[in-house]
């Protein structure tokens, strides 16, 4: 199954997990900046050998089963950081789900609860 390959913890040396930035708390339909990125703290390498090759972001409302696709963005080994910033605005409340894929250590995920009130 997929959920037994998706990371979400760390190694020491270099980051894989994606960063989601954003507020904690919105109004409904009010729009908001969402930052992701791999290698907040420390920079991921980005090399043709070995790069994050995209970021999907997803949303899984509370009260439905689905999760809804918001956007996959692609980057380009050595001349691209892995780092995105999206505009939303949400109905209701939910969790934002980030994946990461690094051609070399496979998939990396991340997660932020969002209150809309």
């Amino acid at each position: 199954m997929l959920g037994d390959v998706i990371k979400i913890k760390d190694f020491k040396e270099e980051k894989h997990v994606p960063t989601i930035d954003c507020v904690d708390k919105v109004k409904a339909n009010e729009e908001f900046e969402v930052d992701i990125q791999v290698g907040k703290e420390i920079k991921h390498p980005n090399t043709v050998e070995h790069h994050i090759e995209w970021i999907d972001l997803f949303i899984q409302y509370d009260d439905d089963p689905n999760t809804v696709h918001l956007g996959r963005y692609i980057f380009g080994a050595v001349v691209s950081e892995p780092h995105i910033k999206s505009k939303l605005n949400l109905s209701k409340s939910g969790t934002l789900i980030a994946l990461s894929h690094c051609n070399i250590h496979g998939l990396w995920e991340n997660t932020k609860k969002i209150v809309v009130e």
